[in-house]
């Protein structure tokens, strides 16, 4: 897979989208705020737009209405023909991508921010969908720098052939902000400033790349999934066991062969059967267990960033 290409203009359209999952209430509340008081996201060259990405499953303070929005947005869905039937988060991703794409196309959006929450221990966690995204690699350095305290980590999360799914797709680049641990439907206050802070630095990033900025060529850590992880069940699929004390909140830290990671509800504990040591993510998220994943296996790897080319200084829109 060869790199995507750096922008060479500056960017003008840009968004942030909270509220994609309805119960992560941190990007829910920053995007009704911004809605109603939108100057905190102008910047000299530009101005973000917020949207509340699911407002049906926000008013109902749930993940979503019928189907994960956050995977909703392949080609399948986006590209079939719409019929009364199609699950609410299906007609909702078109019309996101009515508003922020074409997906894959030059009329799309040059940046999208999404606004994530999790239960899992995860920290600051910056999601992007590959290392060949060389805009949104810069971004992840240009936070690690600003904010070492944080210890940002970067999850590349798309699979090599695997095909995009997530809302930030849509646009030319995207990321997305998942910060924990935070329980559904819970606004906790330092991880709402937190997440308010970060996103104004992102702002700040794009401007400071539109005015002409040069960002030299970097090396990066990161962390991509090589695997899945379901609880131990029962033959009547339920619950045998649960994550091992020696394992929960550990997210992004290593795993060695024969460490324990379940405790079963019996009294022995299950072991890491693997032979090499992974990185586990979303470790006990509750958003996970409708999908079968106690949690993820990553593997850390180190890879080159290139540098951006330097724009010209932008002028203001209005100007």
């Amino acid at each position: 897979m060869c790199s995507l290409p750096v922008p060479r203009e500056p960017l003008r359209r840009v968004a942030v989208t909270g509220g994609t999952h309805g119960n992560e209430m941190s990007g829910v509340y920053l995007a009704q705020h911004w809605l109603q008081a939108p100057a905190e996201l102008q910047r000299l060259s530009f101005s973000a737009v917020p949207v509340l990405a699911n407002p049906a499953a926000t008013a109902a303070c749930r993940r979503y209405v019928d189907h994960d929005l956050n995977r909703a947005f392949t080609s399948s869905f986006l590209n079939s023909r719409p019929t009364p039937d199609d699950p609410y988060e299906v007609t909702r991703a078109r019309e996101l991508n009515q508003l922020l794409g074409p997906k894959a196309s030059g009329r799309a959006f040059d940046f999208v921010l999404d606004l994530h929450n999790t239960t899992a221990n995860m920290g600051t966690c910056l999601i992007a969908k590959s290392s060949h995204e060389v805009f949104a690699m810069h971004l992840c350095r240009h936070l690690q720098l600003q904010y070492p305290e944080l210890s940002c980590q970067v999850f590349l999360c798309q699979r090599s052939g695997e095909e995009s799914y997530n809302l930030d797709s849509v646009a030319k680049n995207g990321l997305a902000l998942e910060l924990g641990p935070q329980p559904q439907g819970v606004l906790r206050a330092d991880i709402f400033s937190r997440m308010r802070t970060l996103v104004a630095t992102v702002l700040d990033f794009i401007e400071l790349f539109n005015q002409g900025t040069a960002f030299p060529a970097f090396e990066m850590e990161a962390y991509r999934p090589v695997g899945i992880v379901d609880f131990p069940r029962t033959d009547a699929g339920n619950l045998a066991g649960t994550v091992h004390p020696q394992l929960q909140d550990r997210d992004f830290q290593p795993l060695q062969p024969s460490a324990p990671i379940f405790q079963m509800f019996s009294g022995e504990d299950l072991l890491y059967d693997g032979e090499s040591t992974v990185y586990p993510v979303f470790i006990n998220e509750a958003a996970y267990y409708e999908k079968g994943i106690a949690f993820v296996q990553t593997e850390k790897f180190t890879f080159t960033v290139p540098a951006m080319p330097v724009l010209n200084p932008a002028p203001s829109p209005a100007s």
